[in-house]
């Protein structure tokens, strides 16, 4: 979002919403450029999370305004959700991940108050080997979640709130005022 002239009142009042999110310390919260061409009135917002046990969780909220509204979107603000999650090879292979992925979404949403529509996305599990000279892990597991809803009213910080939830438990973080207890050999 550039400059204010001609901004309909209630992007600005959502963008401002948007911009109060104050996530918890692990949480790594910018706002980046938004993608073009989807809606008249676009903003998002990217995080990035390091978990407990070093696994990375990335994203990207995304906000479209069209003031003449959609249809499918049944209002006129839709937030759009990209998640990245790293996972180790155990968790990988449970046949229930996409469900317990895509609570992460459904749940932050509940937990923060998020009041919302059509809501509806996609878990993608991927597994991908390296060869030759190429550097990194020789195997790797990531779990993306897309998902999208619509926003009953621009006061968008549970939204926010739930974004930054969303990549907290995808990350593996524990509840806010929760400690880790890692596990310690003794010797």
């Amino acid at each position: 979002m550039t400059g204010l002239s001609g901004v309909p009142e209630v992007f600005r009042r959502a963008v401002a919403a948007l911009r109060s999110v104050r996530p918890r310390p692990e949480v790594e919260l910018d706002e980046v450029r938004p993608p073009q061409r989807l809606a008249p009135w676009t903003f998002a917002l990217a995080a990035e999370v390091e978990g407990p046990s070093g696994e990375l969780a990335t994203g990207r909220l995304v906000l479209l305004h069209d003031p003449d509204g959609d249809e499918a979107w049944g209002g006129v603000l839709r937030l759009v959700v990209y998640a990245r999650a790293e996972l180790d090879p155990e968790v990988a292979t449970d046949p229930l991940l996409p469900d317990v992925g895509w609570s992460w979404l459904t749940e932050a949403l509940e937990a923060c108050g998020a009041a919302h529509v059509a809501l509806g996305g996609t878990i993608t599990l991927t597994s991908s080997a390296r060869f030759g000279d190429i550097s990194g892990p020789p195997h790797t597991h990531d779990l993306e979640l897309r998902g999208s809803w619509t926003a009953l009213d621009p006061e968008l910080t549970t939204h926010g709130e739930a974004f930054c939830e969303l990549l907290a438990n995808a990350a593996g973080l524990p509840p806010v005022g929760v400690a880790y207890l890692s596990h310690r050999k003794s010797g």
